[in-house]
């Protein structure tokens, strides 16, 4: 292992206790930087990390690229070496060796922009993961399920994100294991099959793609950071940019972490937590989480999360943890906080905050409430409203009755009615019609954006509240629902079974997303508005003259 002092010395672009951040590299932890990070210089994700780490939050170490490098072509050669001193830090916080045989460090490498784009950019996990350091994690922690299902998780990631390959071939490939094995889900795949399948991964990205993946962690590093970095300008971030007025950010942060492990056992998990409700802005804690699972697996939308209830039973010790934690963060914030996290084998720690997107009805109660708090103050609750159209605000009802046709979670409230679009290209298609568009999918990954944007509703198979995509509904203002069990859809024929009724693309069905209610057919609904609400904040407008 080499030692810290030697990664250092070839470079004065580092620092650690000695205060303010150096222009291209920062440190979260032991030793670290004793001064903020800067949202602009290094991202909010890192800036936020500092800050929870800061407050005593339990928050893996980490090292965090400067935006400066995002997208310049006289930065790539720095970029190895700055990674170079970044996992020196690591590997003395943490005792571990990155490539390490026998106590292996692994990494996560994820993205952030000064203003937070969710899921919009990319992440690499368990970077670091080769044949040697496999045996070495299972020996590390006693668990070959571990290790081997990490090692399927890095090179599926590197696929997609770094190689750019199709997630299709793979999915197709997984299903084919899941079946020999007699299973319907991946975490019933045991270390032998996980092996297995790592395996037909690598022939496949070599022998139908030309891909191989690299057995040197630091080139495995290197790629991860330019593929983060390369992210800044795929279709989707751009699409979210120009959606949202961020276009004169100036690129991503790349922030490299040591990993927590969710999938270590059962007394482990990932999961998102809101300090308030960001649909409704109702008070009190809500978390979606997985067991088993790393955190990619609750925000990507692709399998069913569990509420809280489910981890105040099974871990209490962690879910006290867990609400105390985000109970500091809003109190330290002064605003809802979107809080991600990891448990493993009972430890609880905190990965990212920010604050949280939210519907324009959550927005007017919560600057209400927390107004009312004594938080913030009438000014500061009016700033808190900047950009929302007061006159719009209220919550929609459908009129009658009407039989439902399937039930899934709410996600982001309101009513809509509107044509069944299976894809982007069909949501345009039918917009251009000048009538709403209901966008129907197993689920919605953040590639959707712009079929989202086009669209007056979500409805998805799969998925929870905390979800990239549910949580990029909210901030569009799109009625959604997610999980939606009742929900099978064959795209060969363009059609779809809603429970009992077959409805077919272009057709109409109705979304309630406070009920997460979904109805066959075209619904009248009704606006009310929260007139005290409204009539608070019209009292302190009133006052601000």
């Amino acid at each position: 292992m080499t030692t810290l002092s030697a990664r250092l010395s070839d470079s004065d672009e580092t620092h650690g206790s000695h205060g303010a951040a150096s222009p291209l590299i920062g440190f979260i932890g032991p030793g670290g930087d004793t001064q903020p990070l800067s949202a602009h210089a290094f991202g909010s994700k890192a800036a936020q990390l500092w800050r929870m780490n800061a407050l005593g939050l339990n928050v893996p170490p980490a090292f965090v690229l400067s935006t400066a490098l995002c997208g310049k072509a006289h930065a790539e050669k720095r970029i190895g070496a700055l990674l170079e001193q970044g996992i020196a830090y690591l590997e003395r916080v943490t005792a571990r060796g990155f490539g390490d045989r026998r106590r292996p460090l692994l990494v996560s490498v994820r993205s952030g922009a000064e203003k937070s784009m969710p899921g919009m950019l990319e992440t690499v996990l368990d970077v670091g993961m080769t044949a040697a350091t496999t045996r070495g994690l299972m020996r590390l922690y006693g668990n070959p399920r571990l290790a081997a299902d990490c090692r399927r998780r890095f090179i599926e990631g590197y696929c997609e994100v770094v190689a750019g390959l199709p997630r299709g071939p793979f999915e197709d490939v997984l299903r084919a294991v899941q079946t020999a094995e007699d299973v319907t889900s991946d975490r019933e795949l045991d270390p032998e099959a996980l092996d297995r399948l790592a395996g037909l991964y690598l022939n496949l990205a070599r022998d139908r793609f030309g891909t191989a993946i690299p057995e040197e962690p630091m080139d495995q590093l290197r790629a991860a950071a330019e593929a983060v970095f390369r992210s800044w300008d795929a279709p989707k971030a751009q699409d979210y940019r120009r959606l949202n007025h961020l276009e004169d950010l100036s690129g991503t942060a790349v922030t490299v972490q040591a990993m927590v492990f969710g999938n270590a056992s059962a007394r482990s998990g990932s999961g998102v937590a809101f300090s308030r409700d960001p649909a409704t802005g109702a008070p009190g804690l809500y978390a979606d989480m997985l067991f088993e699972a790393q955190g990619e697996d609750v925000v990507s939308g692709r399998r069913q999360p569990v509420g809280l209830g489910r981890l105040e039973a099974m871990l209490p010790d962690v879910a006290t943890q867990l609400a105390d934690g985000v109970g500091a963060l809003e109190a330290a914030y002064r605003d809802v906080q979107d809080v991600e996290f990891t448990f493993e084998d009972g430890r609880l720690f905190f990965l990212q905050t920010r604050s949280a997107k939210r519907t324009p009805r959550a927005a007017l109660k919560i600057a209400v409430d927390l107004v009312a708090e004594g938080v913030r103050t009438e000014a500061e609750g009016l700033a808190l409203l900047d950009g929302i159209d007061l006159s719009q605000v209220g919550t929609t009802r459908f009129t009658g009755t009407a039989e439902v046709a399937a039930r899934g979670v709410a996600a982001s409230p309101g009513t809509v009615s509107g044509r069944i679009a299976f894809d982007g290209e069909a949501a345009k298609r039918l917009s251009e019609g000048g009538e709403p568009v209901i966008l129907v999918r197993p689920d919605v990954a953040t590639d959707d954006i712009a079929g989202m944007a086009l669209a007056a509703g979500v409805l998805t198979r799969v998925g929870g509240r905390t979800a990239h995509a549910a949580v990029v509904a909210r901030q569009l203002g799109r009625v959604c629902v997610v999980g939606c069990a009742a929900l099978a859809i064959d795209l060969d024929s363009r059609s779809a079974r809603l429970g009992p009724a077959e409805v077919r693309e272009g057709d109409w069905v109705s979304l309630d997303g406070d009920e997460g209610t979904v109805f066959v057919g075209r619904r009248e609904s009704v606006v009310d508005r929260p007139e005290a609400d409204l009539a608070t904040v019209a009292g302190w407008t009133a006052r601000a003259r």
